[in-house]
């Protein structure tokens, strides 16, 4: 049913309800549902149960007055209207009113499913935020493909939405990195005495220092390009490099995986701005911290943490939490009075602490800002055996490992793949990628399942004509034929798209997006094996042509959601 179609029925019903209130000081919230038994009917609604005990009455007696109510306003909606159970009041809208989705589609193509729920209230999603220290891994993907469905999620419901990559170009693990590059470019490899012991050693510090030493330029993002001064013992020109340098891979594993973002904000940024010491000072004059062997304490125990943390150690370095507040201090100052933030389940303590030291400030900031969604971890599956090593990466699995094992040599297949299959489940559910599903051809790879569907239908438009213009006089053909039971199936569920991107904004859960396109695609592929679309009856196969050409937007404005391909031929 589409939401217009709920709201009539929500007037129809508020008529029929407002009369017996008189007298009373009730003013209950009617719902309009769709029953879990399609058998039931369209929609239902509790409204007679719901006040039958503050007014005193039966509530089937009072579910027979609302529906004599609604009956008597004879409103082409409405097809009939049953009282079952208790009181429950099932309702079933016309042949015309379910075929009406058809119209409403080929009228709003790409904007059909969209709203202005969001007022244009500014949003920002912070997601994969990986340290640059080396190529995104499974789990970075993971968040590229949920952060990037959730915004243009947002954006299709009328947020105002800002992506933001936040680096941690600062602290020990960067440091690592520069000790790495230049053990490499002094001849030392893993393993050897000389070699650090905390140092990275894949395949891909071997490539920084080479280029370190031919005293390349590169650059990244928005940063001015670097230099290499090539000398090995130059620490601070070798970390500027190397963070440029793989600043400048992950822009390539990012545009690989079709995945762009607004905004860029660098961790060193907020000491060099002075947001750290801001930040820490201000804590301190709210007296929410104290000193304790040497440390600086802040008192996150005051807000829900099971202890309180150090900030400041007494080495005089500041602990990881510290600068995270500083930086989502900057969310606030900038006018996003929502964030979300996308990470992996190891952040779960940084909920706390960030949260703590937000509300310790006293600036305003409510209680559970920002909002966090956090991803169980990613297993890769090939060939039947786990894969946990990449060459190149040294100890993970890459994101480009994933896009071209899942592809086959077609970059597009691959993306397509691994993005739809990285938002297949819930974010807090551990999942298993299988490159062989991914590759496989059949009905049990989902993305597969969905393209095809795609392609079936511009399959047999094209039979009828290879013009796209001459599809327009679809959207006022007579679609009163549409009356066949695997019709009338298909119908709903396309009626059901705006509500299911509804459903999985409230959720913060694009996965519903992927479960609705399999669920759109099935019903597709049953109405295809059903009935012929090309019939010799005009008006038929002028009212399926139409119904065809409505699904194929549907399933484009889903895919493109998420940021999969509708390929016309698989």
């Amino acid at each position: 049913m589409l939401a217009e179609q709920k709201q009539e029925l929500l007037k129809l019903f508020q008529n029929a309800v407002d009369p017996l209130l008189v007298g009373s000081e009730l003013e209950p919230m009617i719902a309009i549902e769709r029953p879990r038994d399609p058998s039931h009917g369209d929609a239902a609604c509790n409204i007679a149960m719901q006040i039958a005990k503050p007014l005193r009455k039966n509530p089937r007696e009072l579910a027979q007055a609302i529906v004599a109510a609604v009956e008597a306003q004879n409103h082409p909606l409405v097809a009939s209207v049953e009282i079952a159970g208790p009181g429950f009041i099932n309702v079933r809208i016309t042949t015309a009113a379910k075929q009406a989705v058809v119209k409403t589609i080929l009228q709003q193509a790409a904007d059909f499913g969209k709203s202005q729920r969001g007022a244009g209230e500014k949003v920002m999603v912070e997601f994969v935020s990986a340290n640059p220290t080396g190529p995104l891994h499974v789990g970075h993907g993971r968040q590229g493909a949920l952060g990037d469905a959730l915004s243009a999620l947002l954006d299709a419901q009328g947020y105002a939405v800002s992506r933001e990559f936040y680096y941690n170009d600062a602290g020990v693990q960067i440091a690592n990195l520069a000790l790495s590059v230049q053990a490499r470019a002094k001849g030392f490899a893993p393993g050897d005495d000389g070699w650090p012991e905390s140092a990275y050693n894949g395949d891909y510090i071997t490539e920084i220092a080479k280029d370190f030493l031919a005293k390349q330029t590169v650059s990244a993002g928005d940063c001015a390009p670097v230099t290499a001064s090539g000398n090995v013992d130059d620490i601070e020109s070798i970390r500027q490099f190397s963070v440029t340098y793989l600043r400048r891979e992950q822009d390539a594993d990012l545009l690989a995986f079709g995945v762009k973002f607004d905004n860029y904000y660098l961790e060193t940024s907020l000491y060099k701005d002075n947001k750290v010491e801001t930040t820490v000072n201000a804590l301190k004059a709210a007296g929410k911290t104290y000193e304790q062997d040497g440390a600086l304490w802040l008192r996150t125990t005051d807000y829900g943490d099971d202890k309180d943390r150090v900030m400041k150690k007494s080495d005089g370095t500041y602990t990881y939490f510290v600068p995270d507040v500083a930086y989502h201090v900057t969310k606030w100052e900038r006018g996003f009075r929502k964030a979300i933030n996308i990470m992996g389940s190891d952040h779960h303590g940084t909920t706390a602490r960030v949260r703590g030291g937000l509300q310790a400030l006293n600036v305003g900031i409510p209680q559970g800002y920002p909002d966090y969604i956090l991803h169980k971890m990613v297993t890769v599956m090939r060939d039947g055996a786990e894969v946990k090593i990449s060459k190149r990466a040294g100890s993970y699995v890459t994101v480009r490992d994933l896009i071209e094992w899942s592809g086959g040599g077609d970059e597009q297949r691959g993306r397509d793949a691994v993005r739809f299959f990285l938002i297949s489940r819930k974010a807090d559910t551990e999942f298993t990628f299988d490159v062989d599903d991914a590759l496989a051809r059949s009905d049990d790879n989902p993305v597969y399942y969905v393209q095809f569907a795609h392609a079936r239908i511009c399959q047999v438009l094209a039979q009828f004509s290879t013009d796209e213009a001459a599809f327009v006089p679809l959207a006022n053909v007579d679609l009163s034929p549409l009356t066949a039971p695997r019709e009338a199936s298909l119908l709903a569920k396309l009626a059901e798209y705006p509500e299911a991107l509804q459903k999985a904004l409230d959720e913060l859960g694009p996965h519903q997006v992927a479960f609705y396109l399999r669920d759109l695609a099935g019903e597709l592929h049953s109405y295809y094996n059903a009935e012929r679309v090309l019939v010799d009856d005009e008006a038929t196969k002028m009212a399926r042509l139409a119904l065809m050409l409505a699904t194929r937007q549907v399933l484009r404005n889903g895919l493109a959601l998420i940021g999969v391909s509708a390929p016309n031929k698989m």
